[in-house]
């Protein structure tokens, strides 16, 4: 059976910082591309950020230079480290884990930026 647990999630102040990991198991980690999407109310999920399994990343134009998306195969862990956070950046984030026709979703972690 295919998990993605995601954590690290809670509320920060404008300008703080949060690190997101996603621990995936039933998997063969390595060769999946894992993507950190985020879904705040009343709008569309978007993809934040993405790695392949060759360890390629991708940002959205929004998080470029903020936030870095890292992979640990040993640990088959994502992670999403997110700086200088704005209000903008308050969702429910979820992890992505994609090979080939297979997709597998976190239950998403809440972040909220306010002061």
């Amino acid at each position: 059976q295919v998990q993605l647990v995601e954590s690290g999630g809670g509320l920060v102040q404008p300008g703080g910082s949060l690190r997101l990991s996603c621990a995936t198991s039933g998997l063969v980690f390595s060769i999946y591309a894992m993507g950190w999407y985020r879904q705040a109310p009343g709008k569309q999920r978007e993809l934040v950020a993405g790695i392949r399994s060759g360890a390629y990343t991708s940002y959205a134009d929004s998080v470029k230079g903020r936030f870095t998306i890292a992979r640990d195969n040993a640990k088959n862990t994502v992670y999403l480290q997110m700086n200088s956070l704005k209000p903008e950046d308050t969702a429910v984030y979820y992890c992505n884990a994609i090979y080939k026709t297979q997709s597998y979703w976190g239950q998403g972690t809440q972040v909220t930026v306010s002061s």
